[in-house]
């Protein structure tokens, strides 16, 4: 099971695994305090994918473009090495974002979900 939590809440016994899956460290947030078990820059999506999202603001496309990404074998392998470290443990996206329902977290979640599926 995946859970999604912006990096910003507090941290949580429950959340299990915290993995952070944007490619930029977010603004104010510590390292130290961050209490990540992994930053996973390998699975989030491209500057240039990253920055056109930001600029036409088409979650559509940007999804789209981003599951594409996400297929490519380096994405995969990248996964399944997060996959072995968190050792069967629950699995917390934490992302920046302030939008909750459209962000890169949301559609990792979908790709990950759906890789299980097909590994099942």
């Amino acid at each position: 099971m995946i859970r999604l939590k912006r990096i910003y809440d507090s941290p949580n016994e429950t959340d299990g695994f915290r993995i952070l899956v944007d490619r930029l460290w977010p603004r104010g947030v510590k390292k130290v305090t961050a209490a990540i078990d992994c930053w996973a820059r390998e699975l989030a999506p491209s500057d240039d994918l990253r920055k056109k999202y930001h600029r036409d603001r088409d979650f559509g496309e940007f999804r789209e473009a981003y599951l594409h990404e996400l297929d490519t074998p380096e994405k995969v392998e990248a996964w399944r090495r997060i996959l072995n470290k968190a050792a069967g443990k629950l699995i917390t996206f934490l992302y920046a974002s302030k939008e909750r329902e459209r962000n890169n977290a949301v559609v990792l979640k979908e790709w990950v979900e759906k890789q299980v599926k097909c590994d099942a």
